[in-house]
């Protein structure tokens, strides 16, 4: 058998490592890429740092992750696919993202399914999340904790959104999804999507007159500079995933593994603190920053988007909706 030179062959190893998301620190040791489309100031960066600082420190350097904030490693539709592949390694991702992948992630994008965050938690710590983390199983992916996007609320330049029917031909930039569409389709907006890098600028330009995110996002994406009214519709509750590819998170030991499972769960519970602790304080600052904010009849949201619920009910199925339900009822 013919053998390449050592050192061709070291090359080609370390290729391959890149290749799966993963860096050749040492032969017990990996450094794995964690890529999200946010900014570097909010919660998912900040709980991340500590996440990866709190990882390397308690497997001696063998696990390391590496952060790569504001969309450094592409959209979130890149970063899956490289996920799927290995060609990344982890990423934070907002789970309705998931679902040109796998359409039952949908379910996370039903409008007004919980009322508090608290609610949320619960299903997605739960039943729930780990329903739907079996589905993303199957693709490659391995969800290692359920993070928070939080509530999303509208901006606009036109005017004060109070009810349904001040959305009326409002052209509004929503995720890129079949449901969030539908969604404001059904609450009377003209919506379309754009990938979220490309927002600010389509703001700025006045090609949308809305757009719809939590307020974490609004405030750290500087969304006041070029948006005047805001509208605490509180439309969606939107969790986010903290996923790692299958493929690399086999390459972790079984010992190493209940160490970045821990962190990851710590760092969910201060990542979601963050988000409920900052809620209060943005509205204050995008005041500040001169929008105007209201609160709105959910009531008649609500009633308004019942027909998403039993269009998309069929494709959750029974399973998968009975534990909404469920957790709907849960007090």
């Amino acid at each position: 058998m013919t053998y390449a030179p050592r050192n061709i062959r070291v090359l080609l190893g370390g290729a391959l490592m890149a290749m799966a998301g993963l860096a050749p620190l040492s032969a017990h040791a990996v450094d794995i890429k964690l890529g999200h489309v946010l900014a570097p100031s909010h919660s998912w960066n900040k709980a991340a740092e500590g996440f990866a600082a709190e990882v390397k420190e308690k497997t001696a350097g063998r696990v390391n992750f590496v952060l790569f904030p504001s969309g450094q490693l592409g959209n979130e539709k890149t970063m899956l696919e490289g996920l799927q592949i290995g060609s990344q390694g982890a990423a934070i991702i907002g789970s309705g993202s998931l679902q040109p992948i796998e359409p039952k992630f949908g379910i996370v994008e039903l409008p007004y399914t919980w009322s508090t965050s608290q609610q949320a938690y619960k299903a997605y710590d739960g039943e729930l999340g780990e329903a739907l983390a079996k589905l993303a199983d199957k693709k490659n992916l391995t969800i290692i904790s359920w993070w928070e996007n939080g509530f999303r609320h509208v901006t606009n330049n036109r005017g004060a959104v109070a009810k349904p029917a001040d959305l009326n031909g409002l052209k509004t930039r929503v995720t890129p999804d079949k449901m969030r569409l539908d969604t404001f389709t059904a609450l009377g907006a003209n919506p379309a999507p754009l990938a979220f890098g490309e927002l600010y600028s389509a703001l700025q330009q006045k090609v949308f007159d809305a757009q719809e995110n939590p307020l974490s996002i609004i405030y750290t994406s500087s969304f006041f500079e070029v948006q005047k009214y805001l509208s605490l519709t509180g439309h969606v509750w939107g969790p986010a995933n903290l996923i790692i590819s299958k493929p690399v998170w086999n390459r972790i030991s079984a010992d190493d593994k209940k160490v970045v499972q821990a962190a990851a769960d710590k760092w969910r519970d201060a990542q979601r603190k963050m988000i409920t602790d900052g809620d209060q304080q943005f509205v204050a600052q995008l005041k500040e920053k001169g929008m105007q904010v209201n609160d709105v009849d959910k009531t008649a949201f609500a009633a308004a988007v019942q027909p998403v619920w039993k269009t998309y009910s069929v494709t959750y199925g029974p399973e998968l909706m009975a534990l909404v339900q469920k957790y709907r009822e849960a007090q």
